[in-house]
């Protein structure tokens, strides 16, 4: 058994299912097909290694486990970081689902090796959306061709979740460019060795900035200048971390480090979203990724182990945790799969809900995948552990998952009335065995928008969970309703209705009675 899903799965799904008509099937499931083999060949063989060996900093530089580098030469040589990029700056010009689908399987192989390539490409996307004309033909080939990586600098040691305290200066300078100075912290792949060059993208405050994140701008501030010399970037320390153990985590000191602002002054934020909806969505995926290598190693591992004179997956509670982790895992790609192609109001709405469900369950199948191995999946030797490990960090960051369910209940339900998700439901609705849970999600969405703040903020958690279990099931039943399914997936799907969909009630039902130690502000004794 593979480390992640067959692509051909992968392909009837995008096509039968989700209506993917950029390119044919024949194509899709080509790309599909040789990111697998590149994830099962290259990638995997240094994951269990990677998070044994991690990172290390000396003198400055990172040193990554042995072979990263190697193989991010040749991921990046066989065009992957490019795969969705404008074809006038080297990329292949695919579609961003495609992309998307094509990354499951590095993530499936090996988790802290994918969120390289991921940022960068997000970068891209940035500069795409963003940037000048100049400031595209200078700083995107060397990233769609793998020469440079990109980072998304924005947190500091007071300012996480919250960027409205970011105090990073950026001082103009005469010839147009800025000096940048401050301290961030959580940069992923902020610092290594495998490219000539890094970009940070970082949002700093000019002189009489505005308070607030209104005052925020955007900046782009090169590991190396443009002659080779270096600027004044440097990692100061790495972060020590449960999971994801080969992909450094830094801390970055920027002093008068000079770069050069991206997009308007002050609408540094808005322009960093267009990074941070396409790294959600990558987190997304992260999550569906770990939930199937967690779901593949359990069950071979159940194949194999015998108890009470038969392989342990013969019994019903050990498929029953196999199946739920396989659903989940079917679930989730679906959710993303579906926001990623959507168009762009539906897109904009089930965003954070493919985040934050698809995390959560990869964390939970993590878990199922431990408790399957029984105490072999408790050791390290077996490496269920180490997805667990891994995914724990998925609901945390780009964005934590309760910060998506409170964008959910404020851009989602509040900004347009409600007028996205009112669309949704009615859709979903129109799906007779689904109607009654659609409904109760849809009285659950009404007295949110009339409720007040904190008691609307407590049912957030629970309204994202209930609509991303809905959209899920609703998906799962086209897979259940189609001719030619693949078998597994069918059976995924109908594992899903039965055991799954279930949860969309009992979410709601917490709704409209949050409990007043909740959605109050009396002290822990």
């Amino acid at each position: 058994m593979g480390v992640t899903i067959p692509p051909a799965e992968t392909a009837w799904l995008l096509h039968s299912i989700l209506g993917f008509d950029a390119m044919a099937r024949e194509e899709t499931l080509a790309v599909l097909e040789e990111a697998t083999r590149l994830a099962e060949n290259v990638l995997a063989p240094l994951d269990a290694p990677g998070d044994r060996h991690g990172t290390r900093l000396e003198a400055g530089q990172v040193i990554s486990p042995p072979g990263f580098a190697e193989a991010f030469t040749r991921y990046a040589e066989g065009g992957w970081i490019g795969i969705a990029a404008d074809p006038d700056h080297g990329g292949q010009g695919l579609s961003h689902v495609v992309a998307l689908a094509a990354f499951e399987p590095v993530s499936s192989a090996n988790m802290a090796f994918g969120l390289c390539p991921m940022l960068t490409q997000d970068a891209i996307a940035l500069l795409a959306a963003h940037g000048t004309p100049d400031q595209q033909s200078r700083l995107l080939s060397p990233m769609v061709d793998g020469r440079w990586t990109g980072t998304m600098c924005l947190t500091e040691p007071q300012s996480g979740s919250d960027l409205s305290g970011v105090r990073t200066r950026a001082e103009p300078q005469p010839d147009g460019s800025y000096a940048i100075t401050g301290q961030k912290i959580y940069i992923t792949w902020g610092e290594h060795q495998f490219t000539e060059n890094i970009l940070h993208l970082v949002l700093a405050r000019v002189p009489d900035a505005p308070a607030g994140s209104a005052g925020i701008s955007l900046f782009a501030v090169p590991k190396r200048h443009a002659d080779g010399s270096a600027n004044a970037v440097t990692c100061i320390s790495l972060e020590h971390k449960l999971g994801i153990h080969a992909s450094p985590t830094c801390v970055m000191v920027f002093e008068a480090a000079r770069g050069e602002l991206i997009g308007p002054l002050h609408r540094g934020l808005p322009s960093m979203f267009a990074m941070m909806n396409a790294a959600r969505l990558g987190v997304a995926m992260q999550g569906v990724a770990v939930a199937e290598r967690a779901y593949r190693r359990a069950a071979n591992f159940a194949s194999l182990r015998s108890q009470g004179g038969a392989a342990i997956d013969t019994h019903p509670d050990v498929r029953r945790m196999l199946w739920t982790m396989r659903a989940l895992a079917l679930g989730g790609r679906l959710l993303t799969l579906y926001a990623a192609g959507s168009e762009a109001a539906r897109a904009q709405l089930l965003i954070p809900v493919a985040k934050a469900w698809s995390t959560d369950a990869g964390v939970e199948a993590a878990s199922l995948g431990i408790q399957v191995h029984g105490g072999m999946g408790y050791v390290e030797e077996t490496g269920a552990a180490q997805h667990w490990r891994d995914a724990r960090i998925a609901p945390i960051y780009e964005g934590t998952n309760g910060i998506q369910a409170i964008t959910l209940l404020r851009r989602g339900l509040l900004r347009d009335q409600g007028a996205a998700m009112t669309a949704l439901l009615d859709e979903i609705a129109a799906t007779p065995p689904l109607r009654a849970t659609a409904m109760a999600v849809a009285e659950a969405a009404a007295w949110l928008r009339q409720a007040n703040p904190r008691d609307a903020e407590a049912g957030a958690h629970a309204f994202l969970q209930a609509v991303g279990t809905l959209t899920a099931a609703w998906l799962c039943g086209r897979v259940t309703a189609a001719v030619g399914a693949p078998p597994a997936a069918a059976a995924a799907a109908t594992v899903f209705a039965a055991q799954i969909l279930p949860r969309a009630l009992a979410a709601t039902a917490t709704i409209a009675h949050p409990h007043p130690a909740i959605s109050g502000d009396n002290a822990f004794a």
